[in-house]
């Protein structure tokens, strides 16, 4: 089974139930949670709150938004002049947030929150677009395969999803270390790409103390799970800024580990990168800072 088939079966799932073994305990400000229904509270699979970090008004990218908790957080911080677009790949996931989506609409007095299928490593990509434009059509052999991927350019180019430039805030619940090895760097180039100048990326996500072992790697259970696919902390600071992002600092940092597994911490960090004017990438402040954040893992 490859990552993203394992990590989309154990989110499925994880919509269908709660499954209290995905990521972290999360504190987050009863104030917004009022208006959320239960059973999206009840299935929040992260490790922090980028929400706290943004300001009225705001265009907000949720990427890997599940069922939509941090979201209907922003939604009501960003108010209604601001927009939220949450992306995730699982459709029951997509379900759940878009059947809340009206309710909690109801319950503030707006709408300003929309939620898409698509990859956070390929956000040009509206796979819902690619599924009604390859309906009807027989994708066989080498043929198919190649007439797919033509109709997936053609819709990157002419209808994106997500446009380069347009977002104020990307935000993140736990969800980076969930990609693929081989698409990290294409996932942070995204990142980078739908950002405005002068906007942000504020993400929480559980980094590790060393390299991850292949032998953990291999472990779908470990991985879905926000344990293999992890990257070394240094290494994922030094990421956002190998993309263009001109400072990055961290926001909170959890003291001790959520996990630890053959001798390697796993714990909850986030941290704000900053998409500058200028066109050298500097991090600052890029050693990480020994505070606990207000999240604490379990």
């Amino acid at each position: 089974m490859s990552i993203e088939a394992a990590v989309q079966e154990r989110y499925a799932n994880a919509a269908q139930q709660k499954e209290e073994s995905l990521c972290c305990a999360v504190e987050y400000d009863a104030r917004y949670l009022e208006a959320i229904p239960d059973e999206i509270i009840e299935r929040d699979y992260g490790c922090g709150d980028p929400s706290r970090h943004l300001r009225p008004g705001e265009t907000v990218l949720d990427l890997g938004s599940g069922t939509g908790k941090i979201c209907f957080i922003a939604s009501q911080v960003v108010g209604p002049k601001g927009k939220i677009i949450g992306v995730d790949m699982t459709d029951g996931m997509l379900a759940l947030a878009r059947r809340a989506a009206e309710e909690v609409s109801s319950r503030i007095g707006y709408t300003n929150v929309q939620f898409r299928k698509g990859r956070i490593q390929d956000l040009a990509l509206d796979l819902e677009e690619l599924d009604a434009e390859l309906k009807g059509n027989v994708i066989d052999g080498l043929e198919g395969y190649l007439s797919a991927e033509q109709a997936a350019a053609r819709l990157r180019s002419s209808s994106p999803m997500i446009h380069d430039e347009t977002i104020d805030v990307a935000v993140s619940n736990c969800v980076l270390n969930l990609v693929d090895p081989a698409d990290k760097q294409r996932m942070f180039a995204e990142l980078f790409r739908v950002l405005k100048t002068g906007g942000r990326a504020v993400i929480s996500d559980i980094v590790s103390s060393d390299n991850v072992p292949t032998s953990l790697q291999g472990d779908p259970n470990l991985w879905s799970g926000c344990v293999s696919g992890a990257m070394r902390e240094d290494k994922f600071i030094r990421a956002f800024a190998d993309v263009g992002f001109e400072s990055v600092r961290i926001l909170a940092r959890d003291v001790e580990p959520w996990r630890t597994v053959k001798g390697i911490e796993f714990r909850s960090l986030t941290l704000e990168a900053m998409k500058g004017r200028g066109q050298n990438s500097v991090v600052k402040s890029f050693m990480p800072k020994r505070n606990v954040g207000r999240n604490s893992c379990c």
